[in-house]
């Protein structure tokens, strides 16, 4: 018979683990469970007065007929697929660069921390004052190297939405890069004087030895770097407030919209738990690719 005093082992993994519980469920649970119960209502405000009435699962029926939710998913998912790979590539080259034994590497990986430390919104505001049409930094680059006209960036659809994915790409590479450079301390140097011994080249040791070896760090890079692209708003919203028209709207951007601006809570919940659903799968992904490397 055991006591609070002299607990069982199994007792005590109780007692240890109900802090990190309550905690989860007061950070996760709760606000996932009131987003999914308030997504089953038809919850508006207006003049300082609320609409509540049950409305099942048509705000999710709603959503999928929605037109302007398909397109912001489709913005959503456009960035994604471009700026993940590109911050990717080049956090690994930055890692790389940072990792190399140079006496003055300390300045390389300092200039990796200035591009995290920003925060969002002010890395836009920032790119939108470079791809400015008639101002910006980018179009007098142009200039003096002979383009006859400049570029209407964040005028034109799809000159805006590349100009954002740069700025998210040129953002969020610093953070791939610590994450990367991080699991390449990890990997143990006689592996490449086992290499070099062997004759193989700089590059054979980078695909038989510092890739194989740098997967779980990329993969855990990927996991964060994804989970932040599907709900991007800050950088979009800075830069062209969704515009040209809505061709720059992301699905957060439209979840802003609809509950801020249209306050319709019910609404932009169920669009909300879309986006949830989309970060469960991906994060489900990920997790299942991590399960099959062990």
């Amino acid at each position: 018979m055991t006591s609070w005093r002299d607990p069982s082992e199994k007792t005590l993994a109780l007692l240890l683990l109900a802090p990190a519980f309550f905690l989860i469920a007061l950070i996760v649970i709760y606000p996932v469970g009131k987003l999914i119960y308030t997504s089953l209502f038809d919850m508006q405000l207006s003049g300082g007065a609320r609409a509540l009435d049950f409305v099942g699962l048509r705000n999710f029926e709603e959503a999928l007929k929605d037109k302007e939710f398909w397109h912001a998913a489709r913005n959503t998912l456009l960035i994604t697929v471009v700026t993940v790979p590109g911050a990717l590539v080049v956090g690994l080259g930055l890692a790389l660069l940072a990792n190399l034994p140079f006496r003055y590497k300390w300045v390389v990986r300092l200039s990796l921390l200035l591009p995290w430390a920003l925060p969002l919104s002010f890395c836009g505001l920032i790119f939108a004052w470079f791809f400015h049409t008639d101002y910006g930094i980018v179009n007098d680059v142009l200039r003096m190297l002979g383009a006859p006209e400049p570029t209407m960036w964040l005028l034109n659809p799809t000159w805006a939405m590349t100009a954002i994915c740069l700025t998210i790409i040129w953002k969020t590479s610093s953070f791939m890069a610590l994450i990367l450079l991080a699991g390449l301390q990890m990997i143990p140097r006689s592996l490449y004087e086992a290499a070099q011994v062997d004759g193989a080249t700089r590059w054979q040791q980078f695909w038989q030895v510092t890739l194989p070896l740098l997967v779980p760090s990329i993969v855990v890079a990927l996991i964060f770097r994804t989970l932040t692209a599907l709900q991007t708003f800050d950088i979009p919203y800075t830069m062209t407030k969704g515009g040209p028209g809505s061709s720059t709207e992301t699905l957060a951007m439209l979840i802003h919209k609809t509950t801020i601006d249209y306050l319709d809570l019910g609404y932009g919940s169920a669009l909300a738990v879309f986006m949830f659903l989309m970060s469960m799968l991906v994060t489900a992904v990920y997790l299942r690719q991590i399960g099959k490397q062990a």
